[in-house]
């Protein structure tokens, strides 16, 4: 589970990105995060992984308090079980998908194993696994820059099913892609939610995808959460709350 008890985040520049979030994410649950850009989004779900420092509150993640006192061993040992999925998919385009995908497993490896790349043997198998349940075992072997976009964001999935998570972050996971293949993705992902009772929570700039692969929406004004709820329950009345405006 994952809780936010009044936390609140203000960075060095003196912005306030959050006030008092009070959250509870039980596991298997699908969230979609929306707001306009800079209502705080980003902060939130970096905040879960530690990309960003609590400033005020509790941050509870599956029984780990999340504050300064994490670092070092301990703090890496935490995000294994957090993958993180970026707009821009973060591959190393001049080696193959399987490469990129056993980048997971780096972090459990020493730095003599990493320069050689001698993966284990379970390693290589639950690469591929990862790459045969989102549909592209076929694209082991090739370079990933001869990827479409759609592809590359299904590769970076790969990369944290992988890793074996409890919990994806997706930070605007979809933004830079065309609507049919947006639908695709997000598709994948909402397979993986349900398949692995994975927690995947994905910061959206398209509405009308957070509200149908979401099971839960969380809409965010100016760093304060203003709804909290299904996706059957948003209304054009709470989409004028949430952004402030008709949308």
């Amino acid at each position: 589970m994952i809780k936010f008890s009044k936390v609140g985040k203000i960075y060095p520049n003196g912005v306030e990105a959050l006030k008092n979030v009070d959250l509870e994410i039980e596991q298997g649950e699908f969230v979609a995060i929306i707001g306009l850009s800079g209502a705080g989004k980003s902060t939130l779900i970096r905040l879960v992984n530690k990309m960003h420092e609590v400033t005020s509150g509790e941050l509870i993640v599956n029984d780990t308090l999340v504050d300064k006192r994490l670092k070092g061993q301990p703090l890496r040992k935490f995000r294994r079980s957090i993958g993180m999925i970026f707009q821009s998919f973060n591959l190393v385009l001049r080696t193959t998908v399987l490469n990129n995908v056993l980048a997971a497993k780096v972090a459990e490896m020493n730095v003599l194993q990493t320069f050689l790349g001698l993966y284990k043997k379970q390693d290589k198998i639950d690469a591929l696994s990862a790459l045969e349940n989102l549909g592209i075992l076929d694209k082991a072997y090739i370079r990933a820059d001869q990827l479409s976009g759609g592809q590359m964001q299904r590769v970076a999935l790969a990369r944290t099913l992988a890793q074996n998570p409890k919990i994806i972050l997706a930070d605007e996971p979809v933004a830079s892609l065309d609507p049919i293949t947006a639908k695709q993705v997000m598709s994948d992902f909402k397979k993986v939610n349900e398949t692995f009772n994975i927690t995947v929570i994905a910061n959206m700039h398209h509405v009308d995808m957070a509200l149908k692969y979401a099971s839960r929406v969380i809409g965010i004004n100016q760093g304060e959460v203003v709804f909290d709820g299904r996706s059957s329950e948003v209304t054009n009345d709470i989409l004028k709350m949430v952004y402030g405006r008709e949308l």
